[in-house]
């Protein structure tokens, strides 16, 4: 597995705290890089039925057993597991012993924030970006290839066809994740509404044309897009304004995390497919956060490629307008 650019900020973050939690996508590298920063450390994951029965029904004996520290490895599992962490940071906070990872960011802010308020540091993990990418010995080099694959890093340490792993992904994260959060009867609609928000990737966000769009309310689209965000599969981007009133009140535009993530829902199944598409520049904008420390993975190719959907005759900054079959 590669170096991940975290590292240096995971472990001067486990120096400070006694705590140290990291969040993501499910698929990101979170267990690979808390297992690789913090080697010596005993890993546990909750996610088996057993173990996660344990920490749950005896929390005090469960954290006993790891009085020295270890990695808790899908902590969304047993929340209540914090506000007994909490009391033993309390009585011996010495910084760095235990180091939490959850895939399901709406599960963890809440609890996170009630029990390790001002204990914790709480970093996230994205999909490795352009120069983390080029670390894996059979990394694709050309503009198309990355931005149709994407970068989850499973895909490309690995060798697993992109279009096979995204759709097993996108299954799995339907069939478990959301049931989990929301309650969903049909989920041929949740799919389709996702589908429907690819479309409009880079483009304005409308919740009212979106819900419409998709047979659902106004109040429900808002409710399925907040999960979308916290699962870590979109996010918003809000407008540059110089007024702060403007930035806060005018609509944002809607962006996928990851680009690769982001052709499988559109039907895009090569990347030459990609070449002549007239979501090209939108692909290209997947994962590019206006942040002052992330460099998405196509970031640095936003301009190239917009310049070569350009110059296609796609200038379109929305998908909107051409649904998929």
């Amino acid at each position: 597995m590669i170096e991940r650019n975290l590292t240096a900020t995971l472990t001067k973050a486990a120096a400070l705290y006694p705590v140290v939690t990291v969040t993501g996508p499910r698929q990101s590298g979170k267990t690979t890089l808390c297992r690789s920063a913090f080697p010596e450390k005993a890993h546990v994951s909750l996610e088996p039925l057993d173990v996660r029965d344990y920490a749950r029904r005896d929390p005090r004996a469960f954290l006993a057993e790891h009085a020295q520290g270890a990695i808790f490895d899908e902590v969304q599992h047993a929340p209540e597991l914090l506000s007994y962490l909490q009391v033993e940071v309390d009585e011996h906070p010495a910084a760095g012993r235990f180091v939490l990872t959850g895939s399901q960011h709406f599960a963890l802010s809440a609890q996170i924030a009630q029990s390790l308020a001002g204990r914790t540091a709480v970093l996230e993990l994205l999909p490795p970006s352009i120069d983390e990418l080029q670390r894996f010995p059979h990394a694709p080099h050309e503009l198309l290839d990355v931005l149709w694959m994407g970068a989850y890093p499973r895909i490309h340490d690995r060798q697993i066809p992109a279009s096979r792993w995204l759709a097993d992904y996108l299954t799995t994260y339907v069939q478990r994740d959301v049931r989990q959060v929301l309650n969903i009867g049909d989920l041929t609609s949740f799919t389709a509404f996702v589908r429907l928000c690819a479309g409009r990737s880079a483009g304005v966000l409308n919740l009212s044309a979106l819900g419409a769009d998709a047979g659902v309310t106004h109040h429900t689209a808002r409710a399925w897009l907040s999960v979308l965000e916290t699962s870590y599969l979109v996010f918003r981007v809000p407008p540059w304004q110089r007024s702060l009133k403007k930035q806060l009140t005018r609509a944002p535009k809607l962006h996928f995390v990851d680009s690769g993530l982001l052709c499988h829902l559109l039907g895009i199944r090569s990347a030459e497919e990609l070449r002549h598409h007239h979501c090209a520049a939108p692909c290209s904008r997947a994962g590019s956060r206006p942040r002052s420390t992330r460099r998405g993975p196509t970031a640095v190719w936003r301009r190239s490629c917009a310049t070569t959907a350009t110059t296609r005759g796609t200038r379109s900054t929305s998908c909107s307008s051409r649904q998929p079959a």
